[in-house]
């Protein structure tokens, strides 16, 4: 299989995650058509694409289901609910993709994983490896899944990422969202940080915020750290954060510029 690249379109992009369950339909179209055009043009990359839950999972978790798990029989509800919000926005992705001509699918995490304690324990994945062999990329979100230690979670786009990475083997991870960079002044914004490995993480830490609006799965802080353990585990791959709300920066990013935060082993 040629060379795969995970690209993730964060909630906080697609959707307006100051207010609840809102779309933002013209952002996700452009999106849709630079994914596009970065396949056209380099047609040998295989991409899986992976979108947070935004304003839509996250505010339904919160009204919901905040506790992250069966405590009784009318949990159930709350994590149906959520389940039906994540997919909702996933519809909306899937249908941008459509309309842009990109040859996508849907692979929901409810339907294929089952987690312990918020972290994938089994995924079948063989019809995502078939969509990547077929030229079809597979499309995974934040989703509720039947977990062994919760009976029902959350679990977030990277800690998909996580599981597939060591599956199979990415070189490149993009982290596409609102901030331009990993930020050593957050919320200032003033010193962009160029680069983050293991050895240099801990002076900057405490520093790195959280994220805009209602995140129930820990922010940009949560991201780092998440990727952080991934490049350990990983040492190939390397991963970029970066805004993908300037227009043309998916696009380019997929074809190979670097720019926003790298993060590596060394």
């Amino acid at each position: 299989m040629d060379e795969i690249t995970f690209l993730k379109l964060g909630g906080s992009l697609i959707t307006d995650k100051t207010q609840p369950y809102t779309i933002r339909r013209d952002k996700l179209s452009e999106l849709a058509k630079e994914i596009k055009s970065a396949l056209a043009r380099t047609p040998e990359l295989r991409v899986v694409i992976g979108h947070g839950s935004g304003s839509f999972g996250h505010y339904a978790v919160t009204e919901h289901y905040p506790q992250l798990e069966i405590r009784e029989k009318k949990d159930w509800l709350g994590f149906n609910e959520v389940w039906y919000r994540a997919s909702q926005l996933n519809r909306y992705v899937i249908e941008a993709f459509h309309d842009a001509g990109v040859s996508a699918m849907a692979i929901q995490p409810s339907a294929s994983v089952i987690s312990r304690d918020g972290a994938v324990e089994h995924w079948d994945l063989s019809p995502l490896k078939a969509a990547l062999e077929a030229g079809i990329a597979p499309v995974i979100f934040g989703d509720m899944t039947f977990d062994t230690a919760k009976g029902g979670t959350v679990l977030s786009t990277e800690a998909l990422m996580f599981h597939l990475a060591q599956q199979l083997r990415p070189q490149r991870i993009l982290l596409a969202g609102l901030e331009a960079a990993v930020w050593a002044d957050f919320p200032a914004r003033r010193q962009r940080v160029e680069k983050v490995t293991p050895a240099n993480y801990a002076a900057m830490a405490g520093k790195i915020g959280s994220s805009h609006g209602t995140d129930v799965t820990g922010g940009m802080k949560s991201k780092v750290e998440e990727m952080l353990r991934l490049v350990q585990t990983v040492p190939q791959v390397t991963i970029q954060i970066f805004s993908g709300e300037e227009s043309g920066n998916v696009e380019r990013v997929l074809n190979g510029a670097v720019i926003g935060t790298l993060i590596a082993r060394d």
